[in-house]
């Protein structure tokens, strides 16, 4: 007599299927090519996670580079100057500042000349 493998085998394949809902053609019907499409998905979006912390960041260098230049200075003296003045304030903030609040990033921008 054949034994089938039951529920266990079609719960792992329905979990699969349904990670891989929204691929196109057999990468979302098929359970090979559905495992094969779901795995290098999830392989690429561990390596994503960490690929959009380094792009976040280089994005509010470029930010603050282009504002400090406005206020006469270079990054990396705004940075150096920030660091002399024990302003503890990060990328991510100091971008947002020069965006939505240009007249207090050139408070922050002299205050780290001034320690130059």
């Amino acid at each position: 007599m054949r034994i089938k493998r039951g529920f266990k085998a079609r719960r792992r394949r329905k979990k699969v299927l349904k990670l891989a809902k929204g691929f196109r053609g057999g990468r979302s019907k098929l359970y090979r090519t559905a495992a094969d499409a779901v795995d290098k998905a999830l392989m690429y979006s561990y390596r994503d996670r960490r690929t959009r912390k380094r792009d976040f960041r280089r994005l509010w260098i470029a930010r603050i580079n282009a504002a400090t230049r406005m206020n006469s200075l270079t990054y990396s003296k705004f940075i150096h100057g920030l660091k002399l003045a024990n302003v503890e304030l990060d990328r991510k903030v100091l971008a947002e500042l020069a965006i939505s609040d240009p007249a207090g990033f050139a408070k922050i921008a002299n205050m780290a000349a001034g320690k130059l």
